[in-house]
This record gives C-alpha cells, sequence and structure tokens, in this order.
C-alpha cells in the first residue's frame, strides 16, 4: 500500500513527537553530532539497517563527526508516516 501525504497539521502534530528535527524544504531534516567519526558511522550503520528494514532509505551524508538527514517520501510527493517513523527509529538509535 502506498504511503499518503500528510497534511500540515498532522505534519506539525507528528514534529511535535520528535526532538531536534525540523522540516527544510518539504524535507524532515536533522543533524546528529557525535564525538567522533567512529560513533557516526556506527550511528549509521544501525540506521540503515533500520531504514532496510523498513523499504524506506534516508538521504544523507557525514561529515567526520555529524550526520545530516533529509527524510521525504518522493513516491507520496511529501512527508509521510513512514518518514517520521524512521525519525523516531534514528533519535532513539542515536541517543540523542
Amino acid at each position: 500500500m502506498a504511503a499518503t501525504k500528510l497534511s500540515e497539521k498532522e505534519v506539525s502534530a507528528e514534529l511535535r513527537k520528535l526532538t531536534g528535527w525540523k522540516v527544510i524544504n518539504g524535507n524532515l531534516h536533522r543533524v546528529f553530532e557525535f564525538k567522533d567519526f567512529s560513533a557516526a558511522f556506527g550511528f549509521m550503520a544501525r540506521a540503515a539497517l533500520a531504514a532496510e528494514k523498513m523499504d524506506h532509505h534516508p538521504d544523507w551524508s557525514n561529515s567526520w563527526n555529524k550526520v545530516t538527514v533529509d527524510l521525504c517520501t518522493h513516491s507520496a510527493g511529501g512527508l509521510t508516516k513512514n518518514d517520521f517513523e524512521l525519525a523516531a527509529k534514528m533519535q532513539q538509535i542515536s541517543g540523542l
């Protein structure tokens, strides 16, 4: 079943459940900062497994101790429950 794009009201409600995430340019966005590269890369490895299990993959990048994440369901043309579910999992995995 295809994911359904959330309304602005639904996005606002879901955003309140998360810490450190913002909506920027239509994407759910967060920069995670870790103590070093190894911790950042370890987070990415664990988050990648969660994303693969969901079949929902982030747009992300790593620069030393920082991981920049943007989530959006391209097939739905915006943010869906999947984006917020993956964001919550990533937040939990990060421990931040």
